[in-house]
């Protein structure tokens, strides 16, 4: 009888159990990527941006948000927000010259067409002001939902020091209502409007191609 044949066994069944225990966290790596993929592909379905705008809207954040720590660092709290290649920039810079140079910089980079510079002179913002921002900007977006007025998805929204800048594809009546919505939202402080107006007929066409390209959902 051959000795050594049940722990040859053994090792054998060993290194198929280690296979299989190493392989789950690179499984469902697989699935988590794939889940992000579903999801980053529904929020472009559902906005009016042609998938290669919103594709060139990220790289350009990317970017400007890059070469913002290489020239700054931490010396400046700068929030960049590219929709339709139409740069916003928010936040805080110590200096009228640092604000210009910012802006100059960002300008810079490919694929921008145009640069709002709505960046204050004052030191960084709190963390506190900071989270209170960011619940001003859902506060905003769940009233979008709660109006049914237009698609909440069509209306982007970034918060400032209370202050909301209101971005998208819209209609001259959905932009309006978007800000009129948000100027009632309880906190806001101001509301500034960084739309591109597009005409009813524009919105329809581009609304019914994204009917058209959604998949039917699977029950």
């Amino acid at each position: 009888m051959n000795t050594f044949q049940p722990m040859k066994n053994f090792i054998t069944h060993l290194r198929g159990y280690v296979l299989i225990v190493v392989s789950i966290p690179f499984i469902s790596g697989c699935f988590g990527v794939a889940a992000v993929g579903v999801g980053a592909g529904a929020l472009m379905l559902s906005d009016r941006r042609a998938s290669e705008s919103y594709v060139t809207d990220e790289g350009i954040e990317l970017r400007a948000n890059n070469r913002l720590g290489e020239n700054y660092g931490s010396n400046v709290h700068v929030n960049v927000t590219s929709y339709n290649r139409m740069v916003l920039l928010t936040g805080e810079v110590p200096s009228a010259e640092i604000k210009a140079s910012v802006e100059k910089l960002i300008s810079g980079v490919p694929n921008v067409k145009s640069i709002s510079n709505e960046l204050a002179i004052a030191g960084p913002s709190s963390l506190g002001g900071r989270s209170n921002d960011t619940y001003l900007t859902s506060k905003v977006k769940a009233r979008f939902v709660d109006a049914k007025q237009f698609s909440a998805h069509h209306v982007k929204v970034v918060t400032e020091a209370g202050v909301v800048f209101l971005l998208g594809l819209v209609t001259q009546t959905e932009a309006d209502a978007a800000a009129d919505i948000a100027r009632t939202t309880g906190g806001v402080q101001k509301v500034v409007r960084v739309f591109e107006i597009i005409s009813p007929e524009e919105a329809r066409a581009i609304d019914g191609q994204t009917k058209q390209s959604t998949p039917p959902t699977q029950h």
